[in-house]
């Protein structure tokens, strides 16, 4: 005792010599902390554990009218089971995930709980608890208020329930209450629902599946995000071998168990209203509440949707696709510009938990083009600036393709508003590349566009594109991708002059006892000028004049029509547009790209079916509503910005003159096809023989590979390649990747693409000298079949003939040969690239809806007089025909004249043949 005392006299001592402000912090330290000790003891004396959790509820949504039943969404399975039918491994799979100390606290996580309440109070983050006996307080007896209150209490319960109950009985209830999705509430219906068995059979690998789930029971389903719950399974089952509950390196050595499609136990809400609840919980999950009291609490929630304009959605797309082809799919989003609530929201008729089309990022197409104007006019470039809108045009980031207008409308001293009103894309493109690409991407961020999909950053070029990371012109004519609900909101922003509200679904939550719980607040943000908006809104409004105006109501809109691949097939049709306080997206297309056709077999482009849904619609939502008119045009900017000086060749300078440009087929004449195969073959040798009599010295030779049908017209005779050779080359190069097993370079990449598309000939001779110049090259043309072509140092000097042209095309349309599918593809994609200046030849003899890979060559010979040197060859393919063609000639006066024979030659062949 006396030891003990001497201590304390010591202690004191030492203390005693401390500083004084020391001292006096210290000792307010201590009282502080025992005034909170106290404190919370008492708090936690002060609460009463209820004696048993309330029963589920299912929670009733509304229509925006507070009266109108929208759905019910519930629990619709549930079993409680006891903790010894559980296995092992199992249990250990949810303590690895939520809590591995959970035998040894007593019932919080201090630290947890600080973190907590720290991010509630600073940030209102809402994080949530840590322990499973707090996650089983909050799911079994507490609402999901994100308040500092909420989580005091949800700390004292915790430890009421540790008090009470022992930890094999608290993980047995939370075990019964947690909710894992598809409708599955507890263990034993979760078993069910995702594997078919009962809870005793579940292997640890299946176990850690469903604890994976905890965290987030939509995102979790192996259904919905695989490769979220994979990695988050992987993560479960390491912290199950730290545990020492499984042996070490299990993660990477267990096969991920097979999980049910989807489950067989869970009551599903079908139709349109299924995605629309989807949606609703969404953003009540992101709101803070969770998956479970959603479903279980019993909630109030109104939301956004309005019952009429839903009505109309349902009923307009129900129509349009009445009888049509089963592939195809639409989306429609609807928003009041005011305030942002969605008002009507379509994104597949399948029910809950399916593909959402609404969401599916697509390529918007000439939807875009009004921001392309916005954008513009914000720099002070007037809609009534006149732009170039022949075509085709040749700008500098497509890599050399030319861009044409749809059906090749010709357009050369073109308003914008005109521009806008027939879906040009040239002057559009014109306008991009003018204030800059990034700026009307910057603009579509403003308006609702997020910044990225996923991981993935929004409308740039992705890897292997011409420009990784940034933004093309491309932009102007919709070419990245964007979801039909992102459309909406940026229509919706437009529609709201300019003021932006963020789109939601969401307008109250009330719980069972009436307590409020969430409130919608929106915020108005102006992201665009009022007057440039009204523009916008006028211009539009024209192309409705167009199209056809809206039963009744005053409209703006825009179609667009993104094409399928080479084809004249699109793949995605839409309609976006807006009449006063209702805007609305319309999308159709299929779950993966393809055409999109009726059952009659026509194209489905914008100004088809969407704009048929979007005007049934439109006006079905708003029958019997006052709507105002739109705003006037403002007439931003100057009319003096365009790019005339652009403007090349003969054309009609006539402004705001539209008419037809040159269509594929123009010279064929299909009335000469008739007769047998030898009968036309025979009428076609006399043909070109008078073509031979007139002075011309060329060969023809065709395959066509859908019939087997072969032609030639002295297709063995030699001549020189010129730049038709630049195709075997790149083969060459190809195969000798292929035999170094890799893939090409960036730069060889770039490299070919100049020489194929451009015909870029320094790109040529660099290629030439890669795969060993002429020794290099002629294996290469013995190994591609090419025995009639004799390679020269000159590249261009090399002599072929038309047969050996078609062996080239052959090669790549054929299943044998050298060259792997990959490379085959290489070569025909550049090949139907090629530049505008080099899309003549064997195009001359293909139709719309035909596409055509081809490579032309010419070149002035000074031994002949400096006479030309004129070379078509490629493949015409479309859904009846598949033909390799040539065409060589030589000895013209000027290049003109060898272009014009060469096509007559095509087109001729074509005529009589007519394959």
């Amino acid at each position: 005792m006396a030891r003990i005392a001497g201590a304390l006299r010591q202690g004191w001592r030492w203390v005693k010599g401390l500083p004084r402000w020391l001292r006096r912090t210290v000792a307010v330290i201590l009282v502080v902390q025992t005034v909170l000790a106290v404190a919370a003891v008492g708090y936690v004396a002060s609460v009463d554990l209820p004696p048993d959790p309330a029963p589920p509820q299912a929670s009733v949504l509304y229509y925006r009218d507070g009266r109108t039943v929208l759905a019910r969404i519930g629990l619709t399975d549930r079993t409680d089971v006891t903790l010894d039918r559980v296995p092992r491994g199992v249990r250990q799979a949810f303590l690895a995930a939520e809590d591995r100390g959970f035998y040894d606290h007593y019932g919080v996580s201090v630290r947890g709980l600080a973190r907590a309440l720290w991010a509630n109070v600073v940030d209102d983050s809402g994080e949530g608890a840590s322990t499973i006996t707090q996650q089983y307080v909050r799911n079994a007896y507490l609402t999901q208020e994100r308040t500092v209150s909420r989580k005091a209490r949800e700390a004292a319960l915790a430890l009421k329930v540790e008090d009470r109950y022992g930890k094999d009985e608290i993980l047995q209830r939370y075990l019964n209450t947690i909710y894992f999705g598809r409708g599955a509430y507890g263990i034993e219906a979760a078993a069910h629902a995702f594997f078919g068995v009962s809870v005793d059979r579940l292997t640890t690998e299946q176990g850690a599946v469903l604890a994976a789930m905890v965290k987030d029971p939509t995102r979790g389903d192996p259904a919905k995000d695989p490769e979220w719950t994979l990695d988050r399974w992987k993560w479960i089952l390491r912290a199950m071998s730290d545990a020492g509950w499984l042996p070490e390196g299990a993660a990477d050595r267990t096969p991920y168990p097979q999980v049910a499609p989807e489950s067989v136990t869970a009551a599903a809400i079908d139709g349109p209203i299924g995605l629309v609840t989807d949606r609703v919980e969404d953003e009540l999950a992101a709101a803070g509440f969770t998956r479970q009291q959603i479903r279980t609490g019993g909630l109030t929630i109104v939301t956004t949707l309005d019952a009429t304009a839903q009505r109309s959605a349902t009923t307009s797309i129900t129509a349009a696709l009445d009888g049509q082809p089963k592939e195809l799919r639409t989306a429609l989003v609807a928003i009041d510009p005011h305030d942002g609530g969605v008002r009507a929201y379509y994104g597949g008729d399948r029910g809950r938990g399916f593909y959402d089309d609404a969401l599916a990022a697509r390529p918007p197409a000439s939807t875009f083009k009004p921001l392309v104007l916005a954008a513009a006019e914000e720099r002070g470039i007037s809609f009534r600036s006149y732009y170039n809108g022949t075509s085709p045009r040749v700008f500098s980031d497509r890599g050399g393709a030319p861009l044409y207008n749809q059906d090749n409308l010709q357009c050369p001293v073109c308003p914008l508003d005109v521009a806008m009103v027939h879906s040009l894309n040239t002057p559009f493109y014109a306008v991009a590349e003018k204030i800059g690409p990034h700026r009307i991407r910057d603009l579509a961020l403003r308006l609702g566009v997020p910044d990225k999909y996923g991981d993935q950053a929004t409308m740039v070029d992705l890897k292997g594109e011409p420009a990784p990371g940034r933004t093309r012109a491309d932009i102007a004519i919709g070419r990245y991708a964007v979801a039909p609900a992102d459309m909406a909101s940026v229509y919706a922003t437009l529609a709201g002059g300019g003021a932006r509200t963020d789109r939601h679904f969401v307008e109250s939550v009330t719980a069972a006892g009436g307590t409020l719980l969430h409130r919608h607040e929106a915020d108005r943000d102006r992201v665009l000028d009022e007057d440039v908006a009204a523009d916008v809104g006028a211009v539009l409004s024209q192309v409705v004049d167009e199209e056809g105006r809206v039963p009744g109501v005053q409209a703006a809109a825009k179609t667009g029509s993104q094409q399928y691949g080479d084809t004249t097939d699109s793949s995605d049709a839409w309609t976006a547009g807006w009449a006063s306080g209702l805007a609305a997206a319309v999308w159709v297309g299929r779950e993966k790209p393809g055409p999109i056709r009726t059952r009659d077999g026509k194209v489905i482009n914008g100004d088809g079916m969407p704009y048929q849904i979007f005007r049934n619609f439109l006006s079905g939502a708003l029958a019997g509503r006052p709507v105002d008119a739109l705003p006037r045009a403002a007439n931003v900017g100057r009319p003096d910005s365009g790019d005339l000086e652009t403007i090349g060749g003969q054309v009609k300078m006539v402004p705001g003159l539209i008419y037809p440009g040159p269509r594929k087929g123009d010279l064929v004449d299909r009335s000469l096809a008739v007769g047998t195969w030898r009968q036309r073959a025979a009428r076609l040798d006399d043909a070109l023989a008078e073509q031979a009599a007139a002075g011309l010295d060329f060969s023809v030779a065709l395959v066509d590979r859908r019939t087997g049908q072969r032609y030639d017209y002295r297709g063995g005779r030699k001549f020189e390649t010129a730049s038709v050779v630049k195709v075997p080359l790149l083969a060459a190069l190809l195969l000798k990747a292929q035999d170094e097993g890799r893939d090409l370079t960036a730069a060889e990449e770039k490299r070919v693409r100049k020489m194929i598309v451009a015909s870029d000939n320094d790109a040529a001779v660099q290629v030439y000298a890669a795969i060993g110049g002429v020794n290099g090259f002629r294996q290469a043309l013995e190994r591609l079949g090419l025995d009639d072509t004799d390679p020269d140092k000159r590249f261009g000097l090399t002599t072929t003939t038309a047969k050996d042209q078609i062996r080239m095309v052959s090669a790549l349309t054929g299943a044998a040969g050298p060259l792997t599918g990959d490379s085959k593809e290489t070569i025909l994609q550049l090949m139907g690239s090629v530049n505008a200046d080099q899309t003549w030849g064997v195009s001359a003899a293909s139709f719309e809806g035909e596409s055509t890979a081809q490579k032309n060559g010419w070149m002035a010979r000074s031994t002949e007089d400096n006479r030309w040197i004129v070379n078509t060859t490629g493949r015409i393919h479309g859904e009846k025909t598949d033909v390799a063609l040539s065409v060589l000639s030589h000895g013209h006066r000027t290049r003109e004249e060898g272009i014009e024979s060469v096509e007559r030659i095509a087109a001729l062949t074509r005529s009589h043949l007519g394959w």
